[in-house]
């Protein structure tokens, strides 16, 4: 059974950091993409990026681009999101996702979901 379990989030200032992480298990990640979304109260769940296993290759919504990072640990079947130059309007629920690489718009399948972690970035 596949278990993906996102941790990190808090209450961090405007222009701060914050990195969250992403713990998967159950399965060989190996030939699976894992991406993040977001959601802010009221508005629809948001892909933020996503990160190709086999390979790194990463992908990122034109509004992160620049200050969010996706990278990998292999060891620890773990992503990562470092989140620099943060926004009042990054607050948000941030959840981890995994299935494999696709055409869509994401491009990978969001066949496995993590809880959530909630961010909250202070003006």
């Amino acid at each position: 059974q596949v278990r993906l379990v996102e941790s990190g989030g808090g209450l961090v200032r405007t222009g701060g950091s914050l990195r969250l992480s992403c713990a998967a298990s159950g399965r060989t990640f190996s030939s699976y993409a894992m991406g993040w979304f977001r959601q802010a109260p009221g508005k629809e769940r948001e892909f933020v990026g996503r990160i190709i296993w086999s390979g790194g290759s990463t992908f990122y919504a034109d509004s992160v681009k620049g200050r969010f990072t996706i990278s990998k640990d292999n060891a620890k079947n773990t992503v990562y999101l470092q989140m620099n130059s943060l926004k009042p309007e990054d607050t948000a629920v941030y959840f981890c996702a995994a299935g494999y690489p696709d055409f869509s718009d994401y491009g990978f399948r969001t066949d496995y979901w993590g809880q959530g972690t909630q961010v909250t970035v202070s003006s």
